[in-house]
């Protein structure tokens, strides 16, 4: 594929035990053991991670992150839909007669 690059792969030495890579084999082949194993482990990276931001008892989230909320969410919602109106009337005018 001209101009993709594939990030910087290192060799691994892993040991499975017979039955485990006989399964892997027929799910997707000898020569697919690689990318199978590279996707399972990525998934299960992500997962762990997950599972220790959620854990942390600090919180994720921090109402003073996000002033918009301040008034609650359904007053952002309708303020964020009013808008998007107010777009779209703009974009079409009276073209696509949108109700008022």
């Amino acid at each position: 594929m001209a101009g993709h690059t594939s990030p910087p792969r290192k060799r691994a030495h892993v040991f499975l035990p017979d039955d485990l890579l006989a399964a892997v084999d027929a799910l997707v082949g000898p020569r697919g053991r690689s990318a199978f194993l590279t996707e399972v482990i990525g998934e299960a990276v992500q997962r762990r991670r997950l599972l220790q931001i959620l854990s942390d008892p600090e919180p994720i989230w921090k109402d003073e992150d996000h002033p918009e909320l301040a008034q609650g969410s359904e007053a952002w919602v309708r303020r964020l839909r009013a808008e998007d109106e107010r777009s779209r009337r703009e974009k079409l005018g009276d073209w696509w007669n949108l109700p008022e």
